[in-house]
């Protein structure tokens, strides 16, 4: 059988991408130079697919910033602010994407999201009345060639139109069915270029097909591809689906004139099903998502290869079955051969996306020595279980997830302890890591300094954060977090169970990379994790300090998970480790603690009917237990970051936390409305700036933001804060944006 790749990762094996991005933005390298290194990873990555044996290798899955915007530009779908501005193309692209600000310019960037169940984020198109659209970019075309010059013919990847307009935010009058047939018409056009040019297959994505459809949803789609797959010119059209099963459209897809379907049979839970209850039609292709795309454990081959069986036998044909990966590789790390010192009995677990390519070949055409080398790696796995723990989970009671008294007499007796003013300021959390903050971190790690050293220069960096914030005027501090490398890893690092790599790095959004840690084993606390620092902070100060934790689901969502328990139970072993912090910073004298779920929504289901049965039913409970043991008097927050919130307010509402502070000044403040409509209870501090832009928010900008949330909730219940830590920000413009923050509190405090 063939194979192919959905995509294949783009940030480069070392993140050469991130790195080149980088300096381009700080002008310390030319736009030349950046295209020099994109095309040198675009090369490596259709060599390595193609030396691995695979048949069907994606062109145009790479991109600088994010495919939804690229696809945005190819058809002139840009802001009219964005394309008025007098920079180069690449430069109004990344305006964009991260926002522009220098002596001519200053705009803010469109809104970013969570790309489905994943920790990727895109970039949200806007659409506005008086767009054109218009076929006015090659990068399709110029990329296929970029391939073919090499000698790999490659299937051309772009993100389908449905999918594309369903994500697209329209700021006019008109909707998506008002501009489907021009768009339509555009993609018609690029499929000629693509013909004439000498593609021959192209994949088009089309993964919004496994959320819940309605009736004008699959009108809609049934509409576009009516349309479009009557203009193929001659091209083969891949409809590529992946994140779940097709259960809405099934029978509509297989009936259009697709000449492939590729259907992900890893997280579709009905796909089988689907396919062997309806059938698959003869004189179309079925590629199979059969190696997972999102984690990272070898393939269990046996299981695979009763499921390729029984395709085979519904295909009747191993010339119309395919084998592919469930999505796209981007999910997953680049190569095990960057890890030098995983211990082996782990390594041999673990498929990075080279690896996977292997598992694809391999299992096109699976060989008895094969599948008994496999067996007997998932029979010898090391021991994982911890008794302790999971008597410790089997223990818990009903009580153990309800926090006393109620929210509302909490909240009196929290105003009255803290004695904050109206609209309190604070941050979320981390301060700029600057480089000496990394390079100590390093040197400790590398055993080039003592402890004590390591320590010291912390303490140092603590001490300079808090002066600076008490110098800016917040009301609550924050010790800065110069210890941490990741608000994962770190306590990843702190707990059992868990197994960490070197540069096992994953795009998150932009030129953002993430290194998950890996959930081996149970979890439990070795010991105290940020109790010293937090209490070392408080001391610094007679101003409030947050204490700050990652919580249990997003501790879980931003790891590796384990396959071989559920992810309720994973989810309770960190909640209970959590936990144990939490009373402990409590009874350290930490008056306010902030758990960050920032991924909360990560592995919400995609359809609304496994929203609880499948999650929520777990997932908020579990935060509740995190805090559940502690005073009235302790105030609990909780950030959250980047995701549609609007629909499961309710839900975020029964966490039961003090305060939350989210994501909204990219979204225009969206979620108030929801948080309105459902009388939300819990305290709030939306994000009244951007921190994924190097741009300043003026004192101005910031008190017409503020003003707009008055609007919407309660003054009584409002902070004011950034909509995300500061980590990745240089010093300069922190300070500058914090300021302003500041200043516009105290104007609409002054005024109230």
């Amino acid at each position: 059988m063939k194979t192919s790749v959905v995509g294949f990762p783009r940030i480069g094996k070392n993140r050469e991408l991130k790195f080149a991005s980088e300096k381009f933005f700080k002008g310390e390298i030319s736009e030349a130079e950046l295209q020099e290194v994109a095309r040198t990873i675009r090369r490596e990555n259709i060599l390595a697919q193609n030396n691995a044996g695979v048949d069907l290798i994606s062109s145009n899955d790479f991109s600088f910033y994010d495919n939804v915007l690229d696809t945005a530009f190819l058809f002139n779908i840009v802001p009219a602010r964005y394309r008025e501005l007098n920079v180069s193309p690449l430069a109004k692209y990344f305006a964009a994407a991260r926002g522009l600000q220098d002596e001519q310019n200053n705009v803010k960037a469109l809104a970013m999201k969570k790309w489905f169940n994943t920790n990727y984020h895109y970039i949200v198109p806007e659409f506005e009345d008086d767009t054109k659209i218009s076929l006015v970019g090659t990068k399709p075309v110029d990329e296929y060639l970029e391939a073919k010059a090499l000698g790999v013919n490659t299937k051309v990847q772009i993100v389908g139109p449905f999918t594309f307009l369903k994500l697209t935010k329209f700021v006019g009058s008109k909707r998506a069915e008002d501009v489907a047939g021009a768009l339509t018409a555009e993609y018609g056009k690029l499929f000629k270029e693509l013909a004439s040019n000498g593609a021959t297959l192209v994949q088009v994505d089309e993964p919004y097909l496994v959320r819940d459809l309605d009736a004008a949803d699959i009108a809609l789609f049934k509409r576009i591809y009516g349309e479009l797959l009557g203009h193929k010119n001659g091209l083969k059209v891949l409809l590529q689906t992946y994140f779940g099963d097709i259960r809405d459209v099934y029978g509509d897809v297989v009936a259009l004139d697709f000449d492939a379907i590729g259907l992900d049979f890893f997280e579709g839970i009905r796909t089988l099903q689907l396919v062997k209850t309806n059938g698959f039609p003869k004189d179309k292709v079925l590629v199979a998502g059969l190696v997972c795309g999102k984690n990272i454990w070898k393939n269990n081959y046996a299981n695979t290869a009763s499921i390729i069986k029984e395709l085979e036998g519904i295909t009747g044909d191993s010339e119309k079955l395919i084998i592919g990966t469930s999505c796209s590789l981007l999910h997953v790390p680049y190569t095990l051969e960057s890890e030098t010192k995983l211990p082996a009995e782990y390594k041999k677990h673990f498929a990075f996306a080279y690896e996977k390519l292997a598992e694809l070949v391999t299992l096109a055409d699976l060989k008895e020595e094969d599948l008994a080398e496999n067996k007997a790696l998932f029979k010898n796995r090391p021991d994982s279980e911890d008794s302790a723990v999971r008597a410790r989970v089997a223990a818990l009671k009903d009580s153990d997830y309800t926090r006393l008294p109620a929210f509302e007499e909490r909240e009196a007796i929290q105003k009255k302890k803290l004695g904050l003013p109206l609209f309190p300021t604070t941050t979320i959390g981390s301060f700029p890591q600057t480089a000496d903050v990394r390079k100590n971190r390093s040197d400790f790690k590398k055993g080039n300094i003592s402890v004590k050293e390591y320590v010291e220069f912390n303490q140092k960096k603590i001490r300079e954060c808090i002066a600076l914030q008490e110098e800016l005027g917040l009301d609550v501090l924050v010790h800065g977090e110069f210890e941490r490398n990741d608000m994962v890893e770190y306590f990843g690092e702190n707990l059992s169970g868990y197994v960490f790599t070197e540069k096992a790095w994953v795009l998150s959004y932009g030129t953002r990379c993430v290194k998950p840690p890996i959930i081996w084993g149970d979890v439990s606390r070795k010991k105290p994790i940020t109790v010293e620092w937090s209490k070392f902070a408080a001391g610094c100060t007679d101003k409030p300090v947050k204490g700050m934790l990652t919580g249990p689901v997003t501790i879980l969502n931003w790891s590796f998970p384990r396959e071989d328990i559920t992810i309720k139970e994973s989810v309770l072993q960190i909640a209970l480790a959590i936990r144990d912090e939490v009373l402990d910073l409590e009874a350290n004298g930490i008056g306010i603690i902030q758990i960050d779920e920032a991924a909360l929504r990560e592995k919400l289901p995609l359809r609304k009917s496994d929203w609880y049965s499948e999650y929520l039913d777990f997932a908020i409970p579990a935060f509740r237990l995190v805090h559940s043991g502690v005073k009235p008097e302790t105030q609990i927050h909780t950030h959250m970051c980047y995701s549609e919130f609007t629909d499961i307010i309710p839900a975020i509402d029964s966490m039961d936390a003090d305060v939350i502070t989210f994501e909204a000044s990219r979204s225009d403040l969206q979620i108030l409305d929801a948080l309105k409509e459902n009388n939300f209870k819990t305290e709030v501090g939306p994000g009244v700036y951007d921190i994924h832009s190097p741009r300043v928010p003026s004192v101005d900008e910031l008190v017409g933001q503020l003003t707009k949330i008055r609007e919407k909730t309660q003054d009584s219940k409002l902070w004011v804060n950034p909509d995300c830590g500061l980590k990745t920000r240089g010093e300069e413009e922190t300070v500058k944006s914090l300021k302003n923050l500041v200043a516009a509190a105290r104007i609409i405090r002054d005024n109230k």
